[in-house]
């Protein structure tokens, strides 16, 4: 499965409906679109002969490492570890580091 989206909040969201699915993080990658230009996209997997593990997804963005190292450390605290880590450019904010997290859930 890949979900590709420009919005953070957007591509959280759909990582947690396919995380609600039983589908694991397996990755990210970056490429170029016809309509929306450079595009992050999560690739998610879930193999049909286990059953599935329920995963909470979280999505960090921020151009400040203060504030992406205090976002992580309470994320770390609440359980979830890092899955994935890009620097993406922004058309508004410029460059931005996206950290992806998860954890699973009982």
């Amino acid at each position: 499965m890949r979900l590709p989206t420009n919005s953070c909040s957007e591509r959280q969201k759909e990582m947690q409906q396919a995380g609600d699915e039983g589908f694991e993080y397996r990755g990210q990658t970056v490429f170029e679109s016809g309509i929306a230009g450079r595009e992050v996209a999560a690739i998610m997997e879930r193999d049909p002969d286990t059953p599935p593990v329920r995963r909470v997804f979280r999505l960090l963005a921020t151009s400040k490492t203060s504030t992406m190292q205090k976002e992580l450390r309470e994320a770390g605290e609440a359980g979830f570890r890092l899955l994935g880590l890009t620097v993406s450019k922004t058309a508004f904010r410029g460059s931005e580091i996206v950290c992806i997290l998860g954890k699973e859930t009982e």
